[in-house]
């Protein structure tokens, strides 16, 4: 979907020729009034579960379909690919509408207010009225948040599964050490690289990191412990190579997303990530007592969020806040703290627990 020509960008200048990849589910009513819109983490596309259109598996398969937590048997159900990515949506890697090549750092400064004001533009395009919920997952959970703040009474709920209203430190020096991996790459060349000159070593040590940070240290003991590698499996020849179980599956996990994403769209979606501070918006600073400010300016009338008590990137507090504030709005909002053990990740592998949350939270509706 093209949007506006030239779209304005929160942090100046305009995108020309800008477009936003997106898939849908099941049949809208009358008014678009049962519509749901799904806004994904940093690296997702908007192929959140299979469809006769494209029957591969989504990357939340298990959670949205015919009689699955969203039940797309009652709901109309949007996926963006957010602005800023390499999986259809415009960014860096896209080429420029004048023909002179890939945008790469040319690309303008990415906010999470611009994925917000693109998806926005989406939802309006489709002659939505009103969502029924937009749901928000880890950075989608920020630009969820964006989007109300930004777009007032576009969604009548919401449900926010392991956001935030701003960066924490911690996380924010995650990402910078990802971004710095990448940069330090000499084949990065500031941006200028291509398939053969690719900076596969930085994504692959970003991945790794973002791997770490993504589970946690009881899930990686419980499944990996002190396991070495069979003999034929280790290269003796090779000063401290890979040696144990756990070496061997983030190496693996990295090979399979370097080539799958392009490095400079990491870069400004990691860096929109850290930049996002709702209350800088909304309430004029940056204290807690400012973010639950701001989160109060949000009305909805009724929000869930879900958090995970392993989960170090986005730490329970955060949606404990994020539903303290939506509450001092008005809203029905709550707070649902998960015990699993895999961290950051979970509402992607543990449905045990996130399915009857999400499906008990639909279902209200």
């Amino acid at each position: 979907m093209a949007l506006p020509d030239p779209f304005p960008m929160k942090r100046g200048g305009a995108l020309p020729g800008g477009r936003i990849a997106y898939e849908t589910w099941g049949e809208p009513d009358a008014r678009g009034g049962n519509a749901v819109l799904i806004l994904t983490g940093l690296s997702p596309s908007a192929h959140a579960a299979s469809h006769p259109r494209n029957p591969a598996d989504g990357w939340w398969e298990r959670m949205l379909g015919p009689g699955k937590p969203i039940d797309t048997n009652r709901w109309f159900v949007v996926c963006v690919n957010t602005l800023g990515s390499c999986k259809g949506s415009s960014g860096p890697a896209s080429e420029q509408p004048d023909g002179s090549g890939a945008w790469r750092l040319d690309f303008p400064e990415l906010s999470i207010e611009d994925c917000a004001d693109a998806a926005a533009h989406v939802v309006r395009s489709l002659g939505i009225e009103r969502l029924a919920c937009v749901v928000g997952a880890s950075m989608g959970g920020m630009v969820a948040l964006a989007l109300l703040g930004r777009h007032p009474g576009i969604a009548r709920s919401h449900l926010n599964v392991c956001g935030a209203a701003r960066a924490l430190p911690f996380s924010i020096a995650i990402r910078s050490l990802q971004r710095e991996a990448i940069r330090l790459d000499p084949n990065w060349n500031g941006g200028n690289y291509d398939d053969v000159t690719y900076p596969e070593s930085g994504m692959r040590m970003a991945r790794k990191l973002g791997v770490i940070t993504y589970r946690s240290a009881l899930e990686w003991d419980g499944r990996f412990g002190r396991l070495r590698l069979a003999p034929d499996r280790r290269d003796e020849e090779e000063p401290f190579a890979v040696e144990f179980e756990v070496e061997s599956y983030l190496e693996g996990h990295a090979k399979r997303f370097v080539r799958h994403f392009d490095p400079n769209c990491y870069l400004y979606l990691s860096r929109s990530m850290d930049w996002f501070d709702l209350a800088e918006t909304h309430a004029g600073g940056s204290r807690d007592d400012d973010t639950l400010a701001a989160l109060s300016r949000i009305r909805v009338d009724k929000a869930l969020a879900i958090g995970v008590s392993t989960d170090i990137l986005f730490p329970l507090q955060q949606q404990q806040q994020i539903a303290d504030g939506l509450r001092a709005g008005g809203s029905d909002a709550r707070f649902v703290a998960l015990d699993s053990p895999q961290g950051h990740d979970a509402f992607l592998v543990d449905f045990t627990r996130f399915d009857p949350a999400v499906r008990g939270f639909f279902d209200a509706l």
